[in-house]
């Protein structure tokens, strides 16, 4: 039963960080250790997210 509900924890966590963006900073360190280079501040990090979100726009169903 507790492994049960570590698991529906670490699925609700995982979840909520797709669902809020942290993924994508986390994903962005990895490339970039990955690739050796230094990585741009989290607010410039987000800065460059936004612009890049402004500047092309997708469609949604909604």
């Amino acid at each position: 039963m507790r492994t049960a509900i570590v698991r529906a924890g670490r699925g609700i966590f995982w979840y909520l960080k797709q669902a809020s963006g942290e993924a994508k900073w986390d994903e962005y360190l990895d490339h970039c250790r990955s690739k050796k280079v230094e990585p741009v501040s989290r607010r410039d990090f987000e800065w460059h997210r936004a612009e890049h979100k402004e500047n092309n726009p997708q469609s949604r169903c909604c």
